[in-house]
């Protein structure tokens, strides 16, 4: 995932601004300090890439972040 490629929207439908194509949600695995964690975000089928969202960044993957920092 390339932090260089943007999605767009077209059709209020987030789209792949690299292939064109619609994202789709897919249960996906981060990782962060060697811990891992799963989320459905929506990711491009061709290239893969995953439009990561502000509310889940500031949320869910902040949280988890500052948890795995503590320990």
């Amino acid at each position: 995932m390339s932090g260089q490629e943007k999605t767009i929207i077209k059709n209020e439908e987030w789209m792949c601004a690299k292939c064109g194509v619609s994202l789709v949600p897919k249960n996906t695995i981060f990782a962060y300090m060697g811990m891992t964690f799963s989320h459905e975000v929506l990711r491009c089928p061709s290239c893969g890439m995953a439009f990561i969202s502000k509310e889940l960044a500031d949320g869910k993957m902040a949280e988890v972040e500052q948890l795995m920092e503590d320990k």
